[in-house]
């Protein structure tokens, strides 16, 4: 609808989509994208230096280089918290990442550590953390945790000018989401990975108006409540295997039940079985030791864990995992 136009009245049906809820957080920025909205937020802030996990996606490098701000990196402990080498100048800053959605208590330490003013925390993997009101900002992505075409969400202490341009290349991404709703996911493969990489385009755009409307309908309670039995009911079944890479505790929301597992068969026997796991994330694989390469990205399996799916499910899940036949 074009500004200054009366709403419509009448005519024929739009999508039916329930009615509009409220997100878990307030005073946010809508983006195309998590990437988008962390460039906005590099060309506010402009700092000197920021000091990025080897362990990440290339594509939060992208906005990095669009500025042209130098980057350094930094290591993990094995317990996922900032590593001891990192000293933070003046004008420098530090990304991290609340990875699976289940190390809140590691933020909090961190910001303890370091001047929450210097501190950008990643939540694409953490949607339902709210932002820390110290830190310098929160970016989220809701297209990790919920069936939206596109969108990036920013908390931020620096002021940002909203974008002058709304995204409109939504409708060319839904074609995926309408796939694996209507038919398969191996069927709405190939359009997801055409929708992802048409999200490269890094200049800041608000989330169009699709993605806010399919947002909005959200049951966040639900998915909360969910998401929290999910993770403990495979924790259940799993939990003596000893596998867990990172603990949830009551306040987190996680993204993935991160399993580890030195069995070779494993991923084929999820995916032989229609389980699908993502590897977060390959591209980092250069950048890590040998042994927390292992660690992260190849003995790791993110089990599915989310709204769409109960408890005979997280069954199935386990009983494939423990027959190690």
């Amino acid at each position: 609808m074009s500004e200054g136009q009366a709403p419509p009245i009448g005519g024929y049906f739009e999508l039916e989509i329930p009615a509009r809820r409220e997100l878990p957080h307030a005073g946010l920025r809508y983006y195309q994208s998590a990437r988008a909205a962390f460039l906005a937020l590099l060309r506010a802030g402009r700092p000197t230096r920021i000091w990025m996990p080897r362990y990440i996606c290339n594509a939060m490098l992208a906005p990095l280089e669009n500025v042209g701000i130098e980057y350094a990196w930094y290591d993990l402990t094995d317990e996922l918290e900032v590593g001891p080498g990192v000293r933070l100048a003046n004008g420098e800053w530090l990304l991290y990442v609340n990875y699976f959605g289940v190390c809140g208590a590691k933020v909090d330490a961190l910001l303890h550590r370091f001047s929450p003013a210097q501190i950008v925390l990643d939540y694409s993997q953490s949607f339902f953390s709210p932002p820390h009101g110290q830190a310098l900002a929160t970016i989220y992505s809701p297209r990790k945790f919920f069936g939206v075409p596109d969108g990036g969400l920013l908390y931020s202490q620096i002021p940002i000018s909203s974008p002058d341009e709304v995204d409109v290349a939504s409708f060319a991404r839904t074609e995926h989401l309408i796939k694996r709703l209507g038919d398969s996911p191996e069927a709405g493969y190939a359009a997801y990975q055409r929708a992802e990489e048409s999200l490269a385009d890094l200049e800041p755009r608000t989330m169009s108006r699709l993605s806010e409307r399919i947002l909005a309908s959200v049951d966040f309670e639900s998915v909360r409540r969910i998401r929290k039995e999910n993770f403990k009911l495979l924790h259940n079944r799993l939990g003596d295997d000893g596998g867990l890479l990172a603990e949830m505790d009551e306040r987190d929301v996680p993204l993935c039940y991160p399993y580890q597992a030195r069995d070779v068969g494993l991923r084929h026997r999820l995916i032989s079985n229609r389980i699908f796991v993502a590897t977060y994330w390959g591209d980092a694989l250069d950048r890590l030791t040998p042994d927390r390469a292992d660690r992260l990205v190849r003995n790791m399996f993110p089990l599915p864990i989310d709204q769409r799916y109960g408890v005979a499910d997280m069954e199935r899940i386990s009983a494939i995992i423990l027959d190690k036949a």
